[in-house]
């Protein structure tokens, strides 16, 4: 791919930009993270697609992601379905569903927890605090760099190996013979450790643990209505790339995932119909480069 066409913002509808072979060639980007509109939102900037018509709206761009897609990349979809009428919407189960149909593999999902949603009160249900990540690849073996991720020990370990026992320094077979042991002198010496699937996002830039993110969303004040923080393109892109990979994120409002991947010395390719967004966007992008002269 021509270097002039990496670190852009492109206006326009993403399904003709992602098509363009002279703008993005196929099989260039590394990893895409994109928090497209949600069914009934945003109507001002992208009609508000009804549910209905959601996963007719979306395959195509998911063909084309699907084209730009190195083999051994990964797209992270942040998307939730919202109630109405008194239940959940179907929409977003229904497009992994036909994503997997068009030859997406579904590998994982992650849960995005807001530590300050809005409170209030529902007849039917409670404060919703979470958005799901689903993590999609165009392989079962695509790049995936999980030491990057890694997390400190923690205090509980300090208190375990005070009290070693001789069964703790041999590999023991558990009691319903389900060949699952342990060895616990194995991490002894250990300052990190994978990520559980619970974690917390306390500050900026930090290592996290894995399936549920937890940070706070982002303030209003970066002039977007749907905007997440910078702390979650952050971990994702620390997780399946490395530095100068290509990152894109189809639908990036005011630069969020292009921040995050210069931040961390990757490339990005932005797409976006809204002018005002590219504007604050490019004015974020700046305020990082002048910031780190």
């Amino acid at each position: 791919m021509p270097k002039n066409n990496i670190n852009q913002i492109y206006s326009g509808d993403c399904n003709y930009v992602l098509n363009d072979s002279k703008l993005i060639d196929a099989k260039s980007v590394d990893l895409i993270i994109t928090s497209p509109p949600y069914a009934d939102k945003r109507k001002n900037s992208y009609g508000g697609i009804h549910p209905d018509k959601y996963i007719e709206w979306f395959l195509p761009i998911a063909k084309n992601l699907h084209r730009v897609l190195k083999d051994d990349g990964s797209f992270i979809l942040n998307i939730k379905e919202h109630p109405k009428n008194g239940e959940r919407a179907t929409y977003v189960i229904e497009l992994i569903l036909e994503l997997r149909k068009q030859g997406w593999f579904w590998i994982e999902e992650y849960c995005w927890y807001k530590k300050n949603s809005f409170p209030g009160k529902w007849p039917n249900r409670f404060r919703d605090s979470w958005e799901r990540c689903f993590h999609l690849t165009k392989s079962k073996k695509f790049k995936m760099y999980q030491d990057e991720v890694k997390v400190p020990i923690g205090e509980w370990a300090q208190k375990r190996f005070k009290s070693m026992s001789e069964k703790d320094f041999i590999r023991n077979i558990s009691k319903n013979n389900d060949h699952m042991g342990r060895n616990v002198s194995n991490w002894l010496n250990k300052k990190k450790v994978f990520p559980h699937n619970v974690l917390v996002f306390e500050e900026e830039h930090r290592l996290y643990q894995s399936n549920l993110i937890e940070m706070a969303t982002a303030q209003s004040y970066q002039n977007h209505s749907a905007i997440f923080p910078v702390e979650l393109p952050t971990w994702f892109i620390r997780l399946f790339s490395k530095r100068n990979d290509l990152i894109l994120d189809p639908f990036i409002g005011t630069g969020t995932t292009a921040v995050a991947a210069l931040l961390h010395g990757r490339n990005f390719i932005g797409i976006e119909k809204q002018k005002e967004y590219i504007k604050e966007a490019k004015k974020n992008i700046k305020e990082l480069a002048d910031f780190t002269l």
